[in-house]
């Protein structure tokens, strides 16, 4: 099954000495270097073997091995990168000479930071988008939006992918063994597998001070958290930490790439913010396994629905856009009236929000929060998804675009 971060790797490679991918485990990083040609190498840090070769002498390794080399699992072994910087210093004009991957960013960009600041591209790598996970390419909709097209080009946009699909994938998720396996008693023996060997070896062994049945808990209650404003003492009361610790608890989920925290929008405020930040549970399955939902049935009766298919939506964009090696910033609003809006992208493409409805129709009165914003902030233009059977266009700056085409 083709990544739409293919593209990308290879022109990194062609730039940078080094890449490193990183991402959640189990994404397809490992495949991903399965594909680089030979005469690449790759050695896996979970391998005894792969780690005496590597690792007995890492200076006089890449003396030995100084280009073509890829190293799954690099973060395991924080003394490779001092040795892996002098490698690249000793011909740094060459590019696409080495590839590292990683499952932690804690500990795998803080050695980045340390060693290898200007030496290095990151690719943030992911589970299947929806487009991925049906075998499609990546929707015009990315294109149209980083070449700052004007709003009524959107309008030329089609469905990349039947709704039916559509919704299939919010229910499994996007992790790429279930889909290739494409069974739903394996799907939901592979989910409770992974969650515990997420806990059981990941992170006891990064954090291994922390406390198991605390965080254990913590993972169950993200599920309900998904989608909503966090407020860390109402967390802390709950697990029965301390806020510190709940604060901790986030920073890790959000760094081994199972969660992701959205920062409040705050800059050029007229109104006042809310200031908590928002967050959500990167994979739709993985959401859907801890709440206990075994049919799309009971996905689409359940209380957590409409963040479940916000968070989704979220997530579909970021991936697609990391996809394509596009800078940006993302963000949440929410002011203390209540108005609100989804996202807000904000990047080389300009300032962009965004709302996210499930719904066919959308009441103009639902409106009015973002097109007071695009007003405020001067924005080009902003964007509601929702599952229209056609783009609709609101006005001259407000645009409404079927999540199919995304």
């Amino acid at each position: 099954m083709e990544r739409h971060y293919t593209p990308l790797l290879h022109e990194l490679l062609s730039l940078f000495p080094c890449i490193a991918l990183v991402g959640v485990r189990q994404c397809g990083k490992t495949t991903l270097l399965q594909e680089l040609p030979s005469p690449w190498r790759r050695y896996d840090m979970e391998k005894g073997d792969d780690v005496e070769i590597v690792t007995r002498d890492p200076d006089l390794f890449f003396r030995l091995n100084p280009e073509y080399v890829a190293i799954d699992e690099c973060q395991l072994y924080p003394e490779l990168f001092p040795a892996l910087r002098v490698a690249i210093d000793a011909n740094r004009n060459k590019p696409g000479r080495f590839v590292i991957t990683g499952s932690s960013s804690p500990e795998l960009l803080q050695s980045i930071s340390e060693s290898l600041a200007g030496r290095i591209a990151i690719i943030e790598l992911a589970p299947f988008s929806p487009t991925e996970a049906h075998t499609r390419p990546i929707p015009e909709f990315y294109q149209l939006i980083t070449e700052q097209k004007p709003i009524k080009t959107f309008q030329q946009l089609t469905p990349a992918i039947p709704l039916t699909e559509l919704h299939d994938y919010w229910f499994r998720g996007g992790y790429p063994e279930p889909w290739i396996k494409n069974q739903a008693r394996f799907n939901r023996l592979w989910m409770q597998n992974y969650l515990q060997t997420y806990i059981e070896r990941d992170i006891l062994r990064l954090f291994p001070g922390i406390n198991r049945q605390k965080y254990r808990l913590f993972v169950q209650m993200l599920g309900n958290l998904s989608g909503t404003i966090i407020n860390y003492s109402d967390i802390a009361r709950a697990l029965g930490v301390s806020q510190p610790t709940v604060r901790d608890y986030m920073q890790i989920a959000h760094g081994t790439f199972i969660w992701r925290n959205i920062p409040p929008y705050e800059k050029n405020a007229t109104k006042r913010i809310v200031k908590h930040p928002k967050g959500y549970l990167r994979d739709s399955g993985l959401l859907h396994f801890l709440l206990h939902l075994n049919t799309p049935d009971d996905l689409l009766t359940h209380p957590q629905m409409g963040h479940s298919w916000e968070s989704m939506v979220i997530e579909t964009l970021l991936r697609e856009l990391n996809a394509k090696g596009i800078t940006y910033n993302y963000y949440h609003y929410r002011t203390g009236g209540g108005a609100e809006i989804d996202l807000i992208l904000e990047g080389e493409f300009g300032l962009i929000p965004i709302e996210i409805k499930y719904g066919q129709k959308v009441a103009l009165k639902e409106l009015r929060g973002i097109r007071d914003f695009i007003e405020e902030r001067k924005c080009r233009y902003g964007i509601v998804i929702n599952n229209a059977e056609r783009v609709t266009l609101y006005d001259e700056k407000l645009i409404g675009i079927p999540f199919a085409c995304l």
